[in-house]
Order: structure tokens, then sequence, then C-alpha cells
């Protein structure tokens, strides 16, 4: 197999499926830094840097930062074929749980048509700690880098027992706002749970009550966030909102009084 082609930043950003402009961004921190040709100044990348590239997209996948990437990759010591025997074990494992959401998915749309009947643990099958994990980073992530640099940072600080806490409040948060549901956004079930909530982020971060609402209009307007509750309820991203709303409109008018 022949190695010693070089590529252009426009050929490799049509072989790899990304943006000219990201690999720019990655030669410019560090990450991705191809030899230049003498004779014109050119990027070219070598087999070294498709295999470097390869890597960088594997770990974006699996969720690391930029930053995180280019401490594992230039960590003396690096072993290319070790890494590539923990993306595959990293991707059966994505392989299996998207096994199961898919089964919750399909349960999921019988129990709507009045098929078979699921309890609200049934609801939540199939989601991992590690991806309820990072759908409260990536909500932060929307804001401000550093504040999904600390979300990462506190999670990684708790232990296996504490982290499993941390996601069953959050599966009964839910739960328990759904059974509250009937009393209407201000109904003191609801507002308590919407409390609960709150309480619940700061295990990832501390959001401003502008950020409650930014948080509550993602769960509507992302199409990850919205498929994920609509699976819980198909009414809960609108209910949330609207409950979220009083929840701050009440606690800016005590900080007002």
């Amino acid at each position: 197999m022949t190695t010693d082609t070089h590529y252009t930043v426009r050929q490799l950003a049509r072989i790899a499926g990304v943006s000219v402009r990201t690999l720019h961004h990655y030669d410019a921190i560090g990450l991705l830094c191809p030899p230049r040709d003498p004779s014109n100044g050119y990027r070219r990348y070598d087999h070294a840097a498709l295999l470097r590239l390869q890597q960088i997209l594997f770990l974006r996948e699996l969720g690391l930062s930029l930053d995180e990437i280019r401490d594992v990759l230039d960590r003396p010591g690096f072993d290319l074929p070790a890494a590539l025997e923990q993306h595959r074990q990293a991707l059966r494992e994505r392989q299996q749980r998207l096994a199961r959401l898919l089964d919750t998915v399909e349960r999921t749309l019988q129990h709507l048509k009045g098929e078979i009947e699921m309890s609200s643990q049934d609801l939540f099958a199939g989601f991992s700690e590690e991806q309820q994990a990072a759908y409260e980073e990536e909500a932060a992530q929307r804001w401000d880098e550093q504040t999904v640099r600390e979300s990462n940072r506190r999670w990684r600080s708790y232990s296996d027992e504490k982290k499993r806490a941390i996601l069953d409040e959050g599966r009964a948060i839910y739960t328990d706002l759904i059974a509250a549901m009937p009393e209407g956004p201000a109904g003191p079930r609801v507002q308590d749970c919407v409390r609960r909530w709150h309480e619940h982020l700061r295990n990832f971060y501390d959001p401003a009550l502008e950020g409650l609402l930014g948080l509550a209009d993602l769960y509507n307007e992302d199409p990850q966030f919205n498929a994920t509750f609509v699976k819980m309820h198909p009414d809960l991203a609108p209910f949330m909102r609207e409950a979220v709303k009083v929840y701050v409109e009440r606690l800016r008018g005590r900080r007002e009084v």
C-alpha cells in the first residue's frame, strides 16, 4: 500500500469530510500541523498527518475537547494501535447503546399507540450515564467554553456511586414532572420539580437565570434534546419551557423585593 501520497488542504478536506476552515484551525492551534511545500508554502498532508487526523476525529466523536485531544496525541509514548483498540471497544459499546435506544424508541411508539404499557423507568431504558452527562455538558457549551470545561472537571471528579446517584435523581425529576403536568406550569408540584432540576444542574455547572431559560429553549429547539424529551412525553419540552419561565420570574421577583 502506497503511503507517500501528499494532499493539499482542499483534497484532504474532501477526503475526510471536514471543512478547509477546520483544517486551518487545527493547524493554527498546533493540533495538526502539516509540512509546507518549500516551493510555494502550501500545506501538504502526508500519511502520518492523515492518521493523526483520523485520531482527532475519533476522539472528537468520543466527546473530547480539542485541548484534551492534543494532550492525548502529544503524550510521550502514545501508541496508535492501542488507541485504535480502545476506539473499537468504545464504538462497540456505542453500537450496543444505540441498539438499546432503538428498542426504547420502538416500544415508546407502541406505548403511545396504546399497544403496550411502559413504566416510567422503561421510558429511560438505554440512556447511559455518560450520554446523560454529555447532554448537560453540551447545553453548557452553547454559552461558554469555560463552563463546559468546569462541567467536565466536576463530572470526572465524582465517584461511580456519586455519578449513579446524580443520574438517578435526574431521571426521578423528569418522571415526577411528567406526573405533575396536569397541575399546569405554575402548579406547586411542577415548580418543586423545576427547583430540583435547578439544583441538579449544579452537579455539572452553576447556571444563571438566563441560562435556565436558554436551556429550556434548547430542549425545544435542538433536535437531539427534543427527541429525548419526546421519548419521555410528547408535551414535556414545551411544558417545561413554560414551567421554567414561571420559576425564573418568581426568583427574579424575590430578588427585587
